[in-house]
């Protein structure tokens, strides 16, 4: 009986072993902590292996979030047999690079926002992803948050009518003499990449895509230090804005014919929602996010990989080409151009 317990024991252990999705890190910054974070809190996922070009970096991060494997170079951790997909975490430029890499290793991969430097970069990504039948995403982690799922019920239940106008914007300040890659040509920088995807996100996720787009932005050391946007839909319109110029108010108003519905700061991943009906009466929602909001997008991955899918229903390969389409569409009006 005792030998029997033992052995229903490891069946058991070996059941749910293979039903864990492990995870390596690549790139070891600021999202990185806070994905680790928030993957600690996801039942059915590991964070087996992190890699970093130091190794001291490498080393203090496994320590931080209990890792079994910590590596001094990208290409060590891509290899590491007891990692099944890679969230990668470094600047934009080099998501590109690292995303055909892994996929040739034979690994999933979510590649944080944005997935590459232009939607030819995304197109190569994505024919890889195909032909090797692995999971690819871009991390909108936004699409994910509660909040932003319960601003869509709202919507498709016609709380506010037809939608007829989206306003977003998303601003702080960054020093223009500053030496972080939020400044730097060569590391991405600017605006529109960093933090003028989300509003251009979400109209898309409302509106779906423009007829039109119009762009103006304000350029320093050949990075744009503001973007406005302007999205026309036949009769309906977005207004768009990314700065690093000033702190912007991180709102969504979403105007349709019977309301408003506001997605209060941060926008992107909000936890409070207000709907405003024609005759001025309001009603407050809270949709608290579990973790740094990380957490939402973990599990959408885990299932996915679970369901052998290669892309998400949710930010799906397609929404991905758009979104970059739009990209190189802004880029092109304002001038602004990368290596």
């Amino acid at each position: 009986m005792h030998f029997l317990k033992q052995q229903l024991n490891s069946s058991t252990f070996n059941f749910f072993k293979k039903l864990m999705v492990r995870f390596g890190i690549i790139g070891l910054g600021k999202i990185a902590h806070k994905f680790a974070h928030d993957l600690a809190m996801v039942d059915g996922v590991e964070l087996r292996a992190v890699g970093s070009r130091s190794l001291d970096k490498s080393s203090a991060f496994a320590k931080a979030y209990n890792v079994k494997h910590h590596h001094d170079s990208y290409e060590d951790c891509m290899k590491n047999e007891e990692v099944d997909v890679i969230y990668i975490a470094t600047p934009h430029v080099f998501h590109h690079s690292l995303t055909i890499q892994c996929l040739e290793a034979g690994k999933a991969v979510i590649c944080e926002k944005p997935m590459g430097m232009n939607s030819k970069q995304v197109q190569e990504m994505i024919s890889l992803a195909r032909e090797k039948n692995l999971f690819l995403m871009e991390g909108l982690w936004t699409r994910f948050i509660p909040g932003v799922k319960k601003a869509l019920e709202l919507i498709n239940k016609g709380a506010i009518g037809k939608v007829k106008h989206v306003k977003a914007d998303f601003g702080f300040y960054v020093n223009p003499q500053s030496e972080g890659r939020l400044t730097q040509k060569n590391l991405g920088g600017g605006s529109l990449l960093d933090i003028g995807l989300y509003p251009m996100y979400l109209c898309n996720l409302l509106l779906g895509k423009p007829d039109q787009i119009f762009a103006k932005a304000e350029i320093v050391n050949g990075v744009d230090r503001r973007v406005n946007m302007i999205y026309k839909y036949g009769d309906a319109s977005g207004t768009l804005y990314s700065s690093f110029e000033h702190k912007a108010t991180v709102e969504a108003i979403i105007q349709g014919t019977d309301g408003i519905l506001k997605m209060h700061e941060p926008f992107h991943h909000c936890s409070r929602l207000t709907l405003t009906d024609n005759h001025g009466e309001a009603q407050e929602m809270n949709v608290p996010h579990q973790g740094e909001g990380y957490y939402h997008e973990i599990e959408e991955v885990r299932d996915c990989i679970h369901q052998g899918k290669v892309q998400s229903d949710k930010v799906s390969w397609d929404d991905s080409l758009a979104l970059h389409a739009q990209l190189d569409e802004v880029r092109n009006q304002i001038g602004l151009f990368y290596e």
